[in-house]
């Protein structure tokens, strides 16, 4: 192959100088399993073509509505959430539906950290998540672009 055929096969690595971008999301009437993961995926950064698998190379994901969030079939009954204080006898369980009436926020919360990876990198994306529960936020000066659902 002539040298001049040769071009440069070098591989695009997200830096700390990337710029994060702002998103608005609207969960009300969406489906909670179907929405967490569109927001995971802005949240970690896949839905752009400069995406890099170590560094937080996602955008900032405003969520709002979490209340009226939807589940499919009887998960507000049957789907449990689990804690632990790490005592004996210190297991806490809770249906959806409890957990919606008492902290509406973590149900959309819980089921985008399921979907972000584990560790030093999850922690910090996890921390561009902002879920509200009704429409108001105080991130209008950040000037968030609507996140789309397909």
């Amino acid at each position: 192959m002539p040298v001049s055929a040769v071009r440069n096969r070098s591989t695009y690595q997200a830096n700390s100088s990337f710029q994060h971008a702002w998103y608005v999301a609207d969960v009300g009437g969406k489906t909670l399993g179907r929405a967490a993961t569109r927001i995971a995926d802005v949240l970690r950064g896949k839905h752009r073509p400069t995406f890099t698998t170590h560094a937080d190379a996602g955008d900032f994901v405003v969520v709002i509505n979490a209340e009226k969030v939807q589940l499919s079939g009887n998960k507000w009954n049957t789907k449990l959430y689990r804690d632990h204080s790490l005592f004996p006898g210190g297991l806490q369980t809770k249906t959806a539906k409890q957990l919606m009436e008492r902290h509406p926020a973590d149900l959309v919360k819980r089921a985008v950290w399921g979907m972000l990876p584990k560790g030093p990198l999850g922690r910090r994306i996890y921390k561009k998540l902002k879920v509200y529960v009704g429409a108001n936020h105080p991130h209008a000066a950040q000037m968030p672009k609507p996140l789309t659902f397909t």
